[in-house]
């Protein structure tokens, strides 16, 4: 069952997955046109700091607090909106989590409940037969590679270049993925106020790309 369970959930967190994960950057954007991040080393540096103390960490023990059912539902729901930072960073995890509860609805998986991202996630993951490391590990890559696909694309960079960074930020995905698993609720929290400043100001952005 493993093996099949495994399969679901790279199937769930492929970028072909129909949740309009290219579409948004989580302010990425911002600091690209404002001449903050311009190579493969500040896109390595930008993703990172938001894997070990922004989103990345913080959805990580959300997904694993939904997996675990540590809380109910509804008060996760709850959390994950209140440490979205920004308007646009709360339609980006709610627009992602209604698409993938819709679409796993769709294929007999999950209630089809509309919540943030990472809580619908862990909800869906509660059914597989996986490790609870190996969730969350692929869970960050996931969340590492749509930031890095964007830059690829907005830099821009070559694709293996972009591939190097996704493959340079494995030991950091391995870091906050073993925080994760021990930091539980009470360990939550951001701290990448620049990111979360430049997320802020892709609403006014007079050009955009993507939707935040």
């Amino acid at each position: 069952m493993q093996d099949a369970d495994l399969l679901k959930l790279v199937q769930w967190l492929s970028p072909g997955f129909p949740v309009s994960s290219y579409a948004y950057s989580h302010g990425l954007e911002t600091e690209i046109a404002e001449g903050r991040v311009t190579s493969a080393r500040d896109v390595a540096d930008w993703v990172g700091a938001v894997l070990e103390a922004g989103a990345g960490r913080s959805d990580a023990i959300l997904m694993l607090a939904a997996l675990r059912g540590e809380a109910e539902a509804d008060a996760l729901t709850d959390l994950a909106r209140a440490l979205a930072g920004s308007r646009e960073r709360l339609e980006e995890t709610e627009a992602q989590g209604r698409a993938l509860a819709l679409t796993l609805a769709a294929l007999g998986e999950g209630d089809g409940v509309a919540r943030p991202y990472p809580v619908a996630l862990g909800l869906a993951a509660r059914g597989l037969d996986l490790p609870e490391e190996t969730v969350v590990r692929l869970y960050l890559q996931a969340f590492a590679g749509t930031l890095v696909s964007a830059a690829v694309r907005f830099v821009p960079l070559g694709q293996a270049e972009g591939q190097g960074i996704l493959a340079a930020l494995h030991p950091v995905i391995g870091r906050v993925a073993a925080e994760a698993i021990v930091a539980g609720l009470d360990g939550i929290g951001t701290g990448v106020f620049g990111a979360d400043l430049a997320a802020m100001a892709h609403e006014d952005l007079e050009v955009r790309i993507f939707r935040t």
